[in-house]
Parts: structure tokens; sequence; C-alpha cells
């Protein structure tokens, strides 16, 4: 019996004779056997068997390059990496031109994780055979390990040249194109891999990646579930499905595909940053900061990790470790590291310096350079100035609350406004009021960062003011790829961005004083009287409830501080419970923003030798409600490194007094301009021993803080706080200001807005 007679056996179906004809003569050094065993053992999955039997051949066939080529592809199939390089190497030696034994000698070295080596391996492919599809694409890939992104595009393209219906090349292309920030020709490579490989399930993942950052959510979901049909137990599906349903804010969602994720694969880091997210977006604080810090215990060094664990934990007031915490995420933004999210780190820090720091880091991980570019050149000349409003607040939020009055009161014969709305919506009564108040309200949520550039490019505005800053749905990208000629930070964001295509934000001398400047990126707008809008519109609401119905004992001192719960640090909780210490039967009263805060708060009370039943928690109520509620209370004790800012205009409309300590940074001198502008400046302090000898001394003197009460309810509408008619002609003179300099060819500079004269 021979090799040959085990092949026909083979042939005829015969699988169990070949193979013990094959093993006999394998026993008595037949080459012929040997090589069909080993084909044998590698079509049926026994590569282990395979590799043992293509070592024996090898032995016995040294000079024969196949055969260690052969050896080389079994040992490369058990992950022997180092070994099968050795037989590559062995094969080439026999026959250094050998496209194939140079390819695959790549594709051992990229397991190794030796990306310039297995390149060269790749060139010599090309070099012997230029035609030669797989190593061009392959040769890509280690282009794009490199973050060579354009050069793994051009080797790609290459491939394709070559071989048109290369899913696999058009996959890869599709990746490099997605790193160069080109969601829509990305698209395209993806759309041309799955007509070409139906059952390609990594294409139709990417494809629903490609989709996401066009925000065409719809088609990004069936294209992921296409991909999960496909590969059931793919997490990085799962995990792509679980992102597009953050972007649509469906938070079980989320996190029923990170569950299914972690089970698949507990090592999964974007598993739990997504599901902390979600909880995050839930209000299940508690549960976050589980997410968060697996995900720190899993990358340590990823980067923002160290933050979302410290920031899951402040909002369930968790201070255990806190100044060791927050002193090491300050530390990591001095070397520059993108350690802590901007807005986290207003809470944390008050120095201008590192704020800014903490943005530029920001930006350079987030926003590349392929997601920036300058103005066109292009000249506008309109009638009307048209400004642009960016936000994905254009509802019930704060922000309108604040703006929908001043929306109202552009002068329509000299502006024409245009909401770019990007959230959201709830198509509530303050949503219909704004869609109302531009000249045009346009919703480009489901239109990528491009588009919206290209819309208001097209739509020729002349100055685009975002809203958002670094805040929950933010879309720097439309601002770093440069909407309109003239852009503007407003609100929404107290602080620099760090981006240099923003060119203005909007101030006042006592949030960012002119020494604060040169910690800014963009220029500064300073207005008179104070940088915050407010709506002198906006109704008082209902008769107060009664302090009984409020949980409220009827005639103690209440202290109250309705900002959110992840602005009270443990410095300043001190000094609260000193207070309770110091005024007798007095009670603070708090928002109920989780159960995890309003326990921890508790505890934090009774640590401090303060009854649990003195710390007094408000519900969530509507807006009018919560503003009618806020009469009940004596004196709004504000917080530090972050002022209330929305939270004291309530109080102040209200008719509340608000206490506050005016520190270094933006966010924390807001409340001291609002008190500034209401006439109430006595109710800044600048130091917390000052501040707490104030509060004291106004919960130990009625008559002050009913003075204070009755000058608060005259000033409301004499003095400019909420003068909203006076604040809409100062802005829209900064708006003019900042258009003549574009005009006239000049770069942006700060500048102040002369006061207008207030009527008595």
């Amino acid at each position: 019996m021979s090799a040959v007679e085990a092949v026909k056996l083979w042939r005829s179906g015969r699988h169990r004779e070949s193979e013990r004809l094959c093993v006999e003569l394998a026993a008595r050094d037949d080459t012929e056997a040997l090589s069909l065993l080993a084909e044998i053992y590698t079509g049926t999955g026994r590569s282990h068997e395979a590799v043992e039997s293509l070592r024996r051949l090898a032995t016995l066939r040294p000079a024969d390059a196949g055969v260690h080529r052969r050896l080389g592809n079994a040992l490369l199939a058990v992950r022997s990496f180092a070994e099968s390089v050795s037989s590559y190497q062995d094969s080439l030696r026999i026959e250094p031109r050998n496209a194939r034994g140079h390819n695959n000698l790549g594709q051992a070295l990229m397991h190794l994780g030796r990306i310039p080596d297995a390149a060269e391996s790749y060139e010599r492919a090309i070099e012997a055979e230029p035609n030669y599809a797989i190593a061009h694409n392959n040769l890509g890939i280690t282009r794009y390990e490199e973050g060579a992104w354009e050069e793994a595009v051009a080797c790609y393209r290459r491939a394709l040249e070559l071989e048109p219906s290369f899913a696999e090349a058009r996959n890869n292309c599709g990746n490099a194109l997605m790193k160069m920030g080109q969601p829509q020709e990305a698209l395209e490579q993806y759309d041309l891999a799955v007509a070409a490989r139906p059952d390609l399930a990594d294409a139709h993942n990417n494809r629903g990646r490609a989709l996401l950052r066009l925000c065409r959510y719809e088609d990004a979901i069936e294209a992921s579930e296409m991909a999960l049909q496909l590969k059931p137990d793919d997490v990085k599906t799962l995990i792509n499905l679980a992102a597009i349903m953050m972007a649509c804010e469906q938070f079980d969602e989320v996190i029923g595909y990170c569950d299914r994720a972690i089970a698949l694969d507990p090592h999964m880091a974007d598993a739990y940053e997504q599901r902390g997210s979600a909880l995050m977006g839930a209000r299940r604080h508690e549960e976050a900061v589980g997410s968060f810090r697996k995900l720190f215990e899993l990358e340590p060094q990823r980067r923002f990790a160290a933050g979302t664990v410290l920031n899951a934990r402040l909002a369930c007031c968790d201070w255990a470790d806190y100044t060791a915490t927050r002193d090491e995420l300050i530390q990591s933004v001095q070397a520059d590291r993108p350690a802590v999210m901007p807005f986290t780190f207003l809470s944390l820090c008050d120095s201008p310096e590192l704020q800014l720091k903490c943005a530029r880091a920001f930006v350079a991980d987030q926003i590349p350079g392929t997601r920036r570019q300058p103005w066109s050149g292009a000249r506008h000349s309109h009638e009307r100035l048209r400004v642009g409003y960016l936000s994905a607040d254009f509802r019930q939020h704060a922000t309108a609350i604040l703006m929908a009055g001043l929306f109202e009161a552009h002068d329509r014969q000299r502006f024409a406004t245009v909401a770019f709305s990007f959230g959201l919506g709830d198509g509530g009564l303050m949503q219909q009021r704004l869609q109302r108040s531009f000249d045009r309200f346009i919703d480009v949520r489901g239109q990528s960062e491009s588009d919206v550039v290209k819309l208001m490019r097209s739509l020729e505005i002349d100055i685009a003011v975002d809203l958002k800053g670094y805040t929950w749905d933010m879309r720097p990208g439309i601002l770093s790829r440069r909407c309109a000629p003239v852009q503007v930070s407003y609100l929404g964001y107290p602080g620099t961005l760090g981006l240099e295509e923003v060119d203005y934000l909007i101030a006042d001398p006592i949030v960012l004083p002119p020494r604060a400047a040169r910690h800014c990126v963009e220029k500064i707008v300073y207005l008179p009287d104070c940088y915050q809008v407010n709506d002198d519109k906006r109704p008082l609401g209902e008769a107060p409830p009664s302090r009984a119905e409020a949980g409220l004992p009827q005639d103690a001192f209440v202290f109250c501080c309705f900002n959110n719960n992840y602005k009270i640090v443990p410095q300043m909780y001190d000094i609260w419970m000193r207070l309770l210490h110091a005024v007798p039967g007095s009670v603070l009263w708090l928002l109920e923003d989780n159960a995890a805060a309003g326990r921890n708060l508790r505890r934090e009370a009774g640590l401090r030798g303060i009854s649990a039943e003195r710390i007094v928690f408000a519900p969530r109520v509507s807006p009018e409600g919560h503003l009618a509620r806020q009469r009940l209370a004596d004196l709004f004790l504000d917080t530090l490194p972050y002022n209330a800012h929305t939270t004291c205009s309530d109080a102040l409309w209200a008719g509340l007094p608000v206490l506050t300590c005016m520190g270094a940074t933006f966010p924390a001198r807001v409340a001291a301009s609002l008190l500034h502008a209401v006439g109430l400046p006595e109710l800044v302090t600048h130091s917390l021993d000052e501040y707490f000898g104030r509060a004291l001394a106004l919960a130990s003197s009625p008559e002050q803080l009913e003075s204070l009460r009755t000058r608060l309810a005259r000033n409301r509408t004499t003095y400019p706080l909420f003068a909203t008619n006076r604040f809409c002609r100062h802005l829209e003179q900064a708006y003019v200001t900042m258009w003549q300099r574009h005009q006239e060819g000049l770069p942006p500079e700060s500048f102040s807005v002369s006061p207008l004269v207030m009527e008595t």
C-alpha cells in the first residue's frame, strides 16, 4: 500500500481507512503520507496533530520551502507565533522571493506586535508580486496600526484596484476613513463590502458605527442588528448598539446590551464605560459608580476613566478619599493627561490655569485635526445679521428657562435668528414657545456635525452661538469645523473651551476679570451688569405650600441649597453643619436628587454631630412649583468651587436671599455677578470664614434678613439682573461689534459693551 492508495480512499469517502493507512505509512517516514496526514488533521480541526506531522515532514524534507511554509501556517493556527516566524523564515531562505511566504511571515509578526517588521514583510511580498492584493491589504493594516490613516487608505485602495470584490479590504478602508473623520466616505466602503460579502458581520457592524457618527440612528440600529444576527455573541456589535441607544437616550436598552457584552467578556472596558454613562443618564448614580470603578480597574490609564469614578461618586455625595482622589486628578491635569472631563473638573478645582489645561487636554484627545478647519474665507453681507444658536436644550431646561425671553426680545429688524436643535425634544410648552421665538427653528439631531456645518454655511449664518460647551449632548465638532465666520461660546459652559476655532467667550468683569483672560483661548466680550440673561416674563408660580407640606418645621430657621448634589463638597458641608450647630433648631433643606445622595448626606451630618432629621430633602417638582416653595426658606447657602447659576437666579427671582463665597474661576464667581446685578453685594463673601460669619449673623438677625428680602423684592424690577430687553440690547451690540471687526478683516479681540442708561 502507498500514499496513492490513501488518496484514493480519501476521495472515495473512506476517510477513516485513509487516515489509518497514512498513520501506518508515516510511521515508516513516508513523506507523501505525512503530507496527506497533515492535510487530514488540518481539515478536521486537529491543528496540534497537523503541527507534529509537518514537523516530522520538515525534518525529512529540509530543503522543501513549501513544507516549512505549511508548518508556519499550522503553527500560526495554534498561536505558536514565534515558532511560526522561524518556520516562515526557513521557507524564505530557500525561496527568498516567495510572495506568500513573506505575506504569511507578516501575519505571524503582526500577532507578536512587531508592526514595523510585519510591514517590511508585506512590502517584500509586494516587491515579489506587485499585483498581490492580499499583501496590499495587509500592508494597509500595519499602516492603520501605526496611525498612518492616509497611507492605510492608499494601501487598501490599491488592493481594491486589483480585486474590487475584496470585501475585507473595503471594510478595512472604511475603518481608516472613520479614523480620518470621514464617516460618509467610510459608509460608502462598508456598503460595497456588504454588497460583496453579505455575511461579513464586521462590515455590517461598522456600517452601524458610521451611521451613528452620521446621526442616522434608525439605519444604524438596523445595520448593527444585522451584524448581531450574523454573529449573535459579538461583543463589538453589542457595544455599538449600546452606543447608538446612548445617543437616543434609551438608557435601559444601553444597560441591557452592556450586560450582555459583559457576560460574554467580563474584561470589556467599553461595556463598563457605556453602562456607567447610561446609569448616570438614568440618575442611577450609585450603580454607575460600580461600573466606572470596574472600568478604572481594567484600564487605569484609559482617558477620562479616573474622572468618571469621582464624578459618579460626587453625584452620590460619596466622599470617601475625596481629597486624595481629587488631588490625583489635579496632578493628571497638570501633566496634560485627559483624566477628567472638563465639566467635572469645574467642580473640583478653583484654578483658571488648570481649567484651561483640562479643556486643552480634552480637545487634543477628542477633537483631532480631521475635525477642525479654518473658515473658508467666504464673505457674507445681509440686511439683517444672521445669528445661529446651537443647543440640545431647546425644551424644558435651565438654559431655555434663562434664554426664552431673550430669543423673543431680539430686534427682528436688525437680526435674523435661527435655532439649530440637536437634542431630544419633549414637545412641551417651553419647546413650543422657543419654536415660535426664532425666525427659523431647525431640528438637526439626525444630521452629522459635517452636515450641520454645510447647512449653516449654506444659510450664510454670520455668528454661531454655542450654548452647550462641554455639557451633556455636546457637539463641539460643529464649532471645530467652522460653521460660521464668527463663533461664540455662551452660557451653557462657564469657562474656556480651549478650542482655537471659538472666537469669543461672553462674560462680565466679575465672572472673568481681565487678569484671568490669559487663561482663556477665546477673546472675552465683557457685558455690563451681568453675563447671565434672565427671563422677566417668567411667572412666579402658584402660592407656596405650607412648611408642614414641604416637610419643614414651622418655626425653625431654614437654610437651603437647591444646587445639584454633585456641587456639594466636604469643605462646604463642614461649614453648613457648623451653622446648624450654631443656630439651634435650624434645618438644611436640599434638593433630593437620588437616594444614595440623601443617605450619604444624612450619614455625613451624623458624623458631624447633627441629627439626620435636620437634613430635609425637596423632591423634584415643576419649575413653577420649585419657584413657589423657595419662599419657605430663609437663606440660600451657595457652594464653592461651583456656584449656583440658574439656581441662584431662581432663588433671587423668588425673593430668597443667596449668600455666596467668590472663588477664582468663572463657575466660582457667577453668584457674585448675579448678586451685584441685583443690588445685594453684601451677600458676596471672599473667604469661607467670612461666609460662615455672614451666614451666622443673618440667621441671628431677623430684622437684617427681612431688610434684605424687602430690598430684593424692590430691586428685582429696578436693577438690571432681570431686565431682559436691556440685556438683549447689550448682547446685540456685542454681536454687531464682533461682526464689524470680521467685516473689516480684523482678528477677534476682547472688548467691553457700554451699558445703556437705566430708566428710573
